[in-house]
């Protein structure tokens, strides 16, 4: 039986599941692979407050750098983008093996740490960063690796996707669904990196890097949050067949160039991604040769997050018994990126929503103005406002330029007539 010792850095959440998995089903991972991890010692600041797991104590310690010496393989989960770097550095520069579920470290520092493991002959592996323990990192490195990744939909955040799931089942606004949130311990007591967007642009940063073969950074994204999303939005959406998800979007087009973005979407409501609601995570990749695909399951949680960490320690496991670390390189160049898209050139279909005093020839000028624009209209529909005057209508357009819709949208938002900044949403024919 082939035993390598594995250290854990962080006795957090994800922590201590990670720990509860090795220490309880070690001999099952050892039955089933024929390699053993086995947990050599857990390195927290705080080694006294009780994590519900049973760690026999001379496994804890608070001194880092020193497990990093004495093991094979290092498990990060301090979070943040820092100290989290630093124990990195250190254990690639050491030749040991790492496995990381920090999102927002690889979608800012990607580029430095796997040019160290390359330099060093390290694995660096990071299954549990994006979709927790839904297999989407080995699915694009491995499972996908005869194909070119045309587009890639995920739901990424479950926070988000609660939160919008609540408000179109129970026609409640967004205030209140994210206070529940926050008191069930699905939303955190600053919930911006969730609903602003954040959290599923570092995921999007991760995918776009394997399935294009390029580190893209932050920059390069769009992001915006779910906070303009209301509950008027929402049942709109319903009426004409879509429903929003907040979505991280990656396109390639023939010739090479990229779309990554993150925002509200409108998709129709009868397509399999639609469908997964609460705090599910979902992932369709569309390749060459395999088509359509979907990943479903559990996007966070410590159970679910562990089980996807502890993936990577038996894959490195395996490639250490077998004398054939880096034999998956963790991310390689891709051959085919040509540039980024900018949003402004992006094409979309959209949906606005104009608010408006209900008096004649308010709707020609705002059909006037999207035409001026080169923006042709695939539906308008009327409805009844919030008060008597006022009326909301709603548009659904043909495919057209981001900006050409921005300057269409500035110019009737200054029409006297427009009651409130016009609304709009992107659409996904998925």
């Amino acid at each position: 039986m082939n035993e390598y010792k594995v250290g854990i850095l962080g006795f957090g959440t994800v922590g201590a599941g990670v720990a509860d998995c090795l220490l309880n089903n070690v001999e099952v991972i050892a039955k089933r692979t024929g390699v053993k991890p086995v947990l050599a010692g857990i390195a927290d600041l705080d080694i006294k407050t009780d994590r519900g797991v049973k760690v026999p104590k001379e496994l804890l310690t608070t001194d880092a750098s020193e497990l990093i010496h004495r093991v094979d393989v290092v498990v990060e989960l301090i979070g943040g983008t820092t100290v989290a770097k630093k124990f990195i550095l250190q254990a690639l520069n050491e030749g040991k093996c790492v496995v990381t579920a920090n999102k927002a470290l690889l979608a800012e520092h990607g580029e430095e740490l796997f040019a160290a493991a390359e330099k060093n002959h390290a694995d660096l592996y990071y299954e549990a960063s994006v979709g927790g323990g839904i297999p989407i990192i080995k699915g694009l490195r491995e499972g996908f690796a005869a194909n070119r990744i045309s587009r890639i939909y995920g739901i990424l955040n479950g926070t988000c996707n609660y939160i919008l799931t609540r408000m179109e089942r129970e026609e409640i606004d967004f205030a209140p669904v994210l206070k529940d949130a926050q008191q069930l311990g699905y939303a955190e007591a600053n919930p911006s990196l969730d609903i602003d967007g954040f959290d599923t642009a570092h995921k999007a940063a991760i995918l776009a890097a394997l399935a294009y073969g390029k580190w893209f950074g932050m920059d390069p994204i769009y992001v915006q949050g779910i906070r303009e999303v209301s509950l008027a939005d929402i049942k709109f959406a319903g009426e004409l067949g879509y429903k929003i998800k907040l979505l991280a979007i990656l396109k390639q087009d023939k010739a090479g160039k990229v779309e990554i973005r993150v925002h509200p979407t409108m998709i129709p409501k009868k397509t399999q991604l639609a469908m997964i609601d609460e705090v599910f995570n979902g992932v369709m990749v569309t390749g060459d040769y395999v088509g359509d695909t979907l990943f479903y399951g559990r996007g966070a949680g410590r159970s679910a997050t562990a089980s996807a960490v502890v993936s990577d320690v038996v894959d490195i496991g395996l490639n250490l018994a077998t004398k054939s670390v880096r034999r998956i390189a963790s991310f390689r160049e891709g051959p085919q990126f040509t540039g980024v898209v900018k949003m402004d050139d992006v094409k979309s279909r959209y949906y606005l929503r104009i608010q408006v005093l209900d008096v004649p020839g308010v709707l020609a000028k705002a059909t006037r103005i999207l035409g001026e624009n080169d923006i042709s209209i695939s539906s308008l529909v009327q409805r009844e406002g919030q008060s008597r005057n006022n009326v909301s209508l709603l548009v659904i357009t043909h495919q057209t330029l981001e900006k050409h819709i921005k300057a269409a949208i500035s110019q009737i938002n200054a029409l006297p007539e427009v009651r409130d900044t016009v609304k709009l949403i992107r659409i996904e024919d998925i």
